[in-house]
């Protein structure tokens, strides 16, 4: 485990323009490694965390621009983790793109309504992953909770 004082970022891109940070939480570590190598190649610098815990003693010790983060995972959950991320740091409540295969859980549901965030359902495209930082990094307010879940579902059928 990498330790929260010395992140664990993607190298840095040769050109020396300003670079956003991000840190990318998830259980899974194949799709974080994934998750970096693409967000990397769109000069990014990446962080990543495997669960809640260690996500949130990065949040805590580092600054980031944009956090993309899984619902499901061990010793913290993503709203667990959201809500204890912006009691250190309540800045960061926008900064959050949300990825999950479980949008259609009424619980899910009502967390991402309650708190307009914004989300992925998964799969989703690399295009989709990159808009939805971009649009964070911009300032860009989430859609709201239900149209997303609403424009995903007929993309599927």
């Amino acid at each position: 485990m990498d330790s929260p004082n010395h992140p664990d970022f993607a190298e840095k891109p040769a050109d020396n323009k300003e670079f956003k940070a991000i840190l990318v939480v998830d259980d899974d570590k194949q799709l974080v490694q994934l998750l970096q190598w693409i967000l990397a190649d769109q000069n990014f610098l990446v962080d990543k965390a495997y669960d809640g815990n260690e996500a949130l003693l990065k949040v805590k010790a580092n600054e980031y621009d944009a956090i993309v983060c899984d619902m499901i995972m061990p010793c913290l959950t993503g709203d667990e983790f959201y809500h204890r991320a912006i009691e250190a740091r309540p800045t960061i409540a926008q900064k959050f793109v949300f990825i999950t295969a479980h949008a259609h859980d009424r619980k899910t549901y009502l967390f991402f309504a309650h708190n307009s965030v914004r989300f992925l359902e998964k799969p989703f495209s690399i295009q989709k992953l990159i808009t939805a930082v971009n649009d964070v990094l911009a300032g860009v307010p989430p859609p709201e909770a239900m149209e997303t879940i609403r424009v995903t579902s007929k993309k599927r059928i």
